[in-house]
């Protein structure tokens, strides 16, 4: 087992509480809790591309970067709405 495979299944692991919290939490710590995921997110393909020498993976870190900002931003604009 490489180390990048064996950060890859720490960060798949830190997901776990990332979830949680979106679904058990009020709705400022859900969104807190969905930034720290969508950044978890990206490190664990980033670290997949590493691990398994495959370029897609990468390619999907690139992508979801803007998405999971225009995500926030959508929830707050949401939340905005809901006051």
């Amino acid at each position: 087992m490489s180390a990048w495979l064996a950060a890859s299944i720490v960060l798949a692991c830190g997901l776990v509480p990332c979830c949680l919290g979106c679904l058990r939490s009020d709705v400022i710590s859900a969104l807190a809790a969905y930034n720290v995921a969508a950044v978890v997110a990206v490190l664990l393909l980033v670290t997949m591309t590493m691990a398994f020498n495959r370029q897609p993976f990468i390619d999907l870190a690139v992508v979801l970067v803007p998405l999971s900002a225009g995500g926030s931003l959508a929830f707050v604009r949401f939340l905005g709405r809901r006051r």
